[in-house]
């Protein structure tokens, strides 16, 4: 299986990530952090065309459940949305929690949790791309 989940859409990088924000809040999500990492590159004077915000996610329930069981996942936590550009595509994506989290742990319930979770970033990014 892919471990990468990848949408492409025909929204500009700015609706795509207006639109990735509402379908976090409306799946149960909150957002944590954001982080532009073309911006970033860009005023460190790299020459960077494409646009990249990473947007890190958590569902506090399930983050709690992955935790109690596992706190040395702490380090996968959060969840990461990237909303970018590639050769004038906007693309929004992730890296599938449940493949991360089976080659990190072999706990039968926190797999559980990451296809729980996979399922909601999936509704989370399809919504975002329509």
């Amino acid at each position: 299986m892919n471990p990468f989940l990848i949408a492409k859409t025909s929204k500009s990088f700015e609706e795509a990530s207006s639109a990735l924000l509402s379908a976090i809040s409306t799946n149960g999500f909150g957002v944590m952090a954001v982080h532009d990492l073309g911006q970033t590159l860009r005023n460190k004077g790299i020459d960077f065309a494409e646009e990249c915000r990473i947007y890190e996610v958590c569902n506090p329930q399930q983050a709690a459940r992955v935790l109690k069981d596992e706190m040395g996942l702490n380090m996968a936590l959060p969840c990461r949305i990237s909303v970018y550009t590639e050769a004038g595509q906007t693309r929004i994506g992730m890296i599938r929690p449940e493949g991360m989290l089976r080659s990190l742990s072999s706990n039968p319930a926190l797999i559980d949790v990451a296809r729980e979770v996979e399922a909601s970033t999936t509704a989370i990014i399809e919504a975002a791309a329509s």
